[in-house]
């Protein structure tokens, strides 16, 4: 998958990958990482000419004003840093804005070296922790929003406020380096959690809820019988 993915977006074998995987919605956050990548290149002047992001940006809702100008102001945004940091040879942005199919989707999942969740408002976002049942070579670093409720669980990931760029550029920086034993701690941990928790696991906790609720709604019932019939 690394090299294979390398090539396909013209990168050197040895290039730095991070990854983002998102329908274009305002809600993602796609600006915002965008601009974190900006201010990595910025503040981290080592990582130009090595480090490409590749968002894959599945179009949503395209005839709808307000989502035309959402992609519109990303593709803007995108060829700005391109042609602020890029080089005949170099361009730290690569925007596929397309359908990806799921193997497409793993491989590139499989070949970043991180993965970053932006997400401004989000409900549990499957992305972070289809990033981390991807790696079963327990390498890769999760950047992930606190925004999303995924951040509740994957403590290990490096979790940022997505609206302060220096903080989310720091986390980018701090992916990159960070040592092979500590990246493979964290992720076991948190594959760990994803195997644990699967979508059995929360459909038991549903109907555990759900009964628990229905004995609540009997309770107050039979008080409410009680009280009438005292009266």
């Amino acid at each position: 998958c690394r090299a294979s993915v390398r090539r396909e977006l013209g990168l050197a074998a040895d290039a730095l990958l991070g990854v983002g995987i998102d329908r274009l919605d305002y809600t993602k956050g796609i600006e915002e990482r965008l601009a974190a990548v900006d201010q990595l290149l910025t503040r981290y002047p080592e990582y130009r000419g090595r480090f490409t992001f590749a968002q894959l940006a599945a179009p949503s809702r395209t005839k709808i004003a307000h989502y035309q100008k959402l992609n519109d102001r990303i593709e803007q945004l995108a060829a700005e840093i391109n042609a602020k940091w890029g080089t005949e040879t170099y361009r730290p942005i690569a925007l596929l804005r397309s359908h990806h199919e799921p193997a497409t989707v793993f491989r590139y999942y499989r070949a970043a070296e991180l993965c970053y969740v932006s997400s401004l408002h989000d409900g549990m976002n499957l992305v972070a922790k289809e990033f981390v049942a991807a790696h079963d070579d327990e390498l890769g670093v999760l950047v992930l929003s606190e925004f999303t409720g995924a951040a509740r669980d994957l403590t290990e990931a490096l979790i940022v406020n997505p609206y302060d760029l220096q903080q989310a550029s720091d986390a980018l920086a701090a992916a990159l380096r960070m040592p092979v034993g500590e990246q493979r701690e964290r992720m076991r941990s948190m594959r760990r959690l994803v195997s644990e928790f699967n979508v059995y696991r929360w459909a038991g906790r549903m109907l555990v809820d759900a009964a628990s609720l229905r004995r609540k709604e009997r309770m107050v019932g039979r008080l409410s019988s009680s009280n009438q019939t005292a009266s």
